[in-house]
């Protein structure tokens, strides 16, 4: 059994990967950090780059937590990887960050969120970056 987190480099997706750890350490289940690209194109910036792979193994490894790094480029999207990676290892939990999107948004790009939300076959736990992270984070840009 495992807990599943879906990680992109932003506020949301390091609020996903601290709530995770939390229920990791919690539970002691292993954790599964999932970050994938479909590989279409030239830069996608929700991959992360092996300086951030290493800091995010780096600190899982500090802090004592059973992991395991997922990094696919296999044409797939997000949901398909999460949704596939907790089914083969049995997911306790999926954990994955929410972002504030228009309704427009939404029905134009589709939802990542809303597809493992509804699709997933175990609990989905959903969380917002807090407002200072999303500033901070922003405001680097």
């Amino acid at each position: 059994m495992s807990i599943v987190v879906g990680y992109v480099p932003t506020p949301e997706g390091s609020a996903a990967l601290d709530r995770a750890i939390a229920e990791a350490r919690k539970t002691g289940k292993t954790l599964v950090v999932i970050n994938s690209s479909r590989g279409d194109a030239p830069v996608d910036r929700r991959y992360a780059d092996e300086p951030q792979i290493a800091s995010i193994e780096a600190r899982l490894g500090k802090e004592g937590i059973d992991h395991v790094m997922l990094h696919p480029v296999r044409g797939h999207d997000a949901a398909n990887e999460i949704l596939e990676a907790a089914d083969e290892r049995r997911a306790e939990m999926i954990v994955i960050g929410l972002r504030r999107r228009t309704p427009v948004g939404k029905l134009i790009m589709g939802s990542t969120a809303q597809r493992i939300l509804l699709e997933a076959d175990c609990p989905v736990l959903a969380v917002k970056a807090t407002r200072t992270e999303a500033n901070n984070k922003e405001g680097a840009e």
